[in-house]
């Protein structure tokens, strides 16, 4: 690695599909620590190339140690990412910029192996359980898209383990979430959890409520929607109260986050914790602790009390997959 002043600098990026953060990281007492941090709209660039080439002509520092976290499935250090048209390669990256060495992980295992590294002060808990050391953990992360991930713990140390788990089948859990996927089979044919449980699921729901003839959409919501974020327009209203169709969809999305962040902790057997990442828990915070949330969570008949006795906690520090991939880059010798 390259060391100046006596610090030694990594190169960590989160890639995601709507911004891409990329960061210059030295090594500290407990887990990296950010020296600078940049953001980039991802969807303005051709590639990751070229924003690591913006980077770093802001940030002239040699790094020859470089991680990040992607947005789609890493195989055999390449990527295709799910919601860009980019192709990544940690061989094209490392001739490209003459590193010595890159590593791509998922964006959900970055942030996975920050989970252990985080403060209290960065975690908000959803219940009063109990947090058990040596456990396995389990992420899920709703945004742009929906990641999940898991921390095996074995042998004194967590093991990340990706997945792609988000683009598995929706399971409807009550007539209202049959009638979802019927109107989302029509639009999209196979329906993922990452169609209901994503921004734009946010979105989905809410169009279904809308086209049911349920609620009808006040001309001011219209208009906002048209010149914003639909998901971020439907999220303020529903926590302002302002609209009921806009309240009904939020209760709709966190009760399926809810089930879905059940369903992994059973999965993994996550005694040791399950945590709420990505960009839209820390923004829905007040509804998530409405109660909502932990009765779809614990609603799994026999295990109900088994559930029960798992933490769940929301992430706050949203340089998370940063600290992760920084910690990445860290370990290679």
């Amino acid at each position: 690695m390259t060391t100046s002043k006596d610090k030694t600098f990594v190169l960590s990026g989160d890639i995601g599909g709507t911004k891409t953060n990329l960061g210059l990281f030295v090594k500290g007492i407990k887990r990296p620590v950010a020296k600078v941090i940049e953001t980039f709209a991802s969807q303005n660039a051709p590639d990751l190339e070229h924003i690591i080439r913006q980077f770093l002509e802001i940030h002239p520092m040699p790094v020859t140690h470089a991680c990040f976290g992607i947005a789609g499935p890493v195989i055999k250090g390449k990527s295709k990412t799910t919601n860009l048209p980019w192709s990544i390669s940690e061989d094209r990256i490392k001739k490209t910029f003459d590193f010595n060495h890159v590593r791509l992980v998922n964006d959900l295992t970055a942030t996975a192996m920050a989970i252990p590294l985080l403060n209290k002060d960065e975690l908000y808990p959803l219940n009063q359980a109990a947090s058990i050391k040596e456990q396995n953990l389990a992420l899920i992360a709703p945004g742009t898209g929906l990641g999940k991930a898991m921390l095996i713990y074995q042998n004194g140390r967590y093991l990340p383990v990706p997945s792609e788990g988000g683009h598995a089948d929706f399971a409807p859990n009550n007539e209202a979430e049959m009638k979802l996927w019927r109107y989302l089979y029509q639009h999209y044919g196979h329906v993922s959890i990452e169609r209901v449980v994503s921004g734009s699921g946010l979105v989905n729901i809410y169009y279904w409520l809308n086209d049911s003839g349920r609620f009808k959409e006040p001309d001011w919501l219209k208009q906002k929607r048209k010149q914003t974020d639909p998901a971020k327009a439907i999220t303020e209203a529903a926590l302002a109260s302002k609209d009921p169709g806009c309240i009904e969809a939020l209760n709709m999305f966190v009760s399926i986050l809810g089930a879905v962040a059940g369903n992994l902790a059973l999965t993994g057997v996550t005694t040791g914790g399950v945590y709420l990442g990505g960009g839209i828990p820390p923004k829905i915070l007040s509804k998530l602790t409405e109660g909502i949330f932990m009765e779809a969570f614990t609603n799994k008949g026999r295990f109900k009390s088994f559930l029960e006795k798992i933490p769940v906690k929301v992430v706050l520090n949203d340089k998370a997959a940063l600290i992760g991939a920084a910690y990445c880059a860290m370990m290679v010798k």
